[in-house]
């Protein structure tokens, strides 16, 4: 049996409504990333987060950040007027840093049981929130794994700020790998599905991926998300990678786990139908609407 045919039937309740999971229904299913997540606890070096942008189209871009109760307008006002299975918290920052991803979902879980919950993380504090996270209902989370090797995460990751403490170097990359790892394995227990997004960043961890994948797939991880590294930061002298780079790296993951190839590296206030120009918008970069 295939690892694709496995994982269709393992977490098929989530496939055929998550359009982050499933790529056949990727360009006609929808989704409200919600901008509630501001503060982030660690620094990728690939990372730069934008507030009140509309000229950019990435992750970690947002137009503004919502409160709660903006949220749930938004929500109602998105959902009378396209179809969305999806309410998901991917940043700017780190969803599992803000308190306010958690009233969001215990209101959404309230007044919208049908939606799939789903948030984005680092991973850094997913060991202390991982009941918290099954319990309110959460069905997906993804979890943004770049190396399992110090050598090479301590080139990739700059400052870890965990419990009141700043960390950095190897003693800091040890720390996060420690509690993703640990966060993979805790939510594949309690029935979370999880994807790990891995970054391509070449000449640092493009040899790496595979790695990544046997070790996560061990934690209980159900599918792989490898993305090509958008030239930012410290790694702004880097080249992005090319196709023929990213399919190679893909093929050697898709033999360890299934691989997501449909993602379009949405922003954080993205909503509606993924990919689709006519359905897919953003706070910012608002196409076709009454925004």
């Amino acid at each position: 049996m295939s690892a694709r045919h496995k994982f269709d039937q393992r977490i098929a309740h989530v496939t055929q409504a998550h359009p982050c999971f499933n790529e056949k229904i990727h360009d006609k299913v929808g989704r409200i990333h919600i901008p509630i997540a501001p503060k982030c606890n660690i620094q990728c070096g690939f990372c730069t987060r934008k507030l009140h942008d509309d000229t950019e189209d990435r992750p970690g871009v947002t137009s503004c950040i919502m409160s709660v109760d903006e949220a749930i307008d938004h929500i109602k006002d998105t959902i009378s007027k396209m179809p969305i299975s999806v309410i998901g918290v991917a940043g700017p920052g780190d969803s599992l840093n803000n308190p306010d991803t958690f009233k969001l979902f215990e209101r959404v879980h309230e007044e919208y049981p049908d939606l799939i919950l789903c948030l984005s993380t680092n991973g850094l504090l997913l060991p202390k929130y991982a009941d918290q996270i099954a319990n309110l209902g959460v069905k997906t989370v993804t979890v943004t794994v770049n190396a399992i090797d110090p050598e090479i995460g301590q080139q990739i990751y700059d400052n870890i700020y965990y419990e009141d403490k700043m960390y950095h170097g190897r003693e800091g990359f040890e720390l996060l790998l420690n509690n993703q790892l640990k966060g993979i394995e805790m939510l594949s227990q309690r029935g979370v599905v999880v994807k790990v997004n891995s970054v391509v960043i070449p000449t640092v961890n493009d040899e790496h991926i595979v790695d990544i994948a046997r070790e996560v797939k061990l934690r209980g991880a159900s599918i792989m998300n490898v993305l090509p590294l958008i030239p930012l930061n410290k790694f702004s002298h880097l080249d992005k990678p090319g196709c023929g780079m990213l399919s190679s790296i893909r093929a050697d993951v898709e033999e360890i786990l299934p691989v997501f190839r449909a993602c379009t590296q949405c922003r954080a206030d993205a909503y509606g139908v993924p990919g689709s120009k006519s359905g897919d918008h953003s706070l910012g970069i608002v196409p076709n609407s009454h925004y």
